[in-house]
């Protein structure tokens, strides 16, 4: 398996082609510390934690080190998976929304993947491969070159999530609303284990309980209770399903002091009791032979 890696000082960025030779690595732990970048074309099927996509064209994935990837099915092109870490890219000091924490990772809707319109698939193109030119010449500017050209990859698939994820009225909202709902969101990502209700998080967004819920509810968001129940769901769904821990002790990892409580939750929010949402999943996904 060919790969391209620049490892230096704890900034690690790698590109490696999706086929046959690959996706074994891939589908392991190889890669999953790091921030994905997944280019494919037509004909393939990856899943994302829970949810299973396919490819009809030219298409963008983006996926954080805490989620679960694996790819079901290649299609006739091979793809393209650039990995980074943060120490190579990350914009916290300007928090600017192509961070590694933007909008196109941990973003509200869940939603990992942005479909490529014709008209841009060139300049995408064109970037992966810039960005394997690069890797190629192994220039003492290779490190810059690459964060540039990864730079724009992230804000170019930022103004198409955009417009294909967000309402359009949302979508069309100055920034400061955008702003204020990927904080949300980073907020709800860094303390869902601990913190479970809207006005934890109101306190921290230093406004009112109220505020917070009319203000999504103005932008045609989801509640914000819901997103942060669904956060936590998401994550015992992960747990269930990739480790071995008794739902019991799931309920303590994210921070449930009454189990039981946690075990009705969870029957709520999915209709199953955690060790039936277990069973169920394992005997319908059989690892794929590719």
């Amino acid at each position: 398996m060919k790969q391209s890696i620049f490892d230096v000082n704890l900034k690690t960025i790698g590109m490696v082609n999706v086929d046959l030779e690959s996706i074994e690595a891939i589908n392991s732990e190889a890669y999953k510390s790091y921030i994905k970048v997944l280019y494919l074309n037509e004909g393939f099927e990856i899943k994302v934690d829970f949810n299973v996509y396919h490819t009809t064209g030219p298409t963008l994935f983006f996926i954080s080190p805490n989620q679960v990837l694996s790819i079901e099915k290649l299609g006739k092109q091979s793809g393209r998976l650039v990995f980074y870490n943060r120490d190579f890219y990350c914009i916290q000091l300007h928090d600017e929304e192509v961070a590694c924490d933007g909008l196109l990772f941990n973003n509200i809707n869940n939603m990992p993947m942005t479909v490529i319109p014709q008209q841009d698939a060139t300049f995408i193109e064109y970037l992966f491969s810039r960005i394997e030119d690069e890797f190629e010449l192994k220039d003492g500017s290779l490190e810059e070159m690459i964060r540039t050209y990864l730079k724009q990859l992230l804000i170019k698939s930022t103004r198409l999530w955009k417009v294909q994820h967000l309402d359009g009225v949302m979508a069309a909202r100055p920034n400061n609303d955008l702003e204020f709902f990927r904080k949300f969101t980073q907020l709800v990502e860094a303390n869902f284990k601990e913190k479970h209700n809207v006005a934890d998080y109101a306190d921290l967004l230093v406004i009112a309980p109220k505020t917070l819920t009319h203000r999504f509810k103005r932008l045609k968001l989801p509640q914000p209770n819901e997103i942060i129940k669904n956060r936590i769901m998401l994550e015992a769904k992960r747990l269930l399903i990739h480790t071995d821990r008794t739902a019991k002790e799931i309920a303590y990892t994210l921070g449930y002091d009454d189990p039981a409580y946690f075990s009705r939750l969870f029957f709520i929010k999915t209709g199953e009791p955690p060790s039936g949402f277990r069973s169920k999943y394992l005997s319908k996904h059989e690892p794929k032979q590719i």
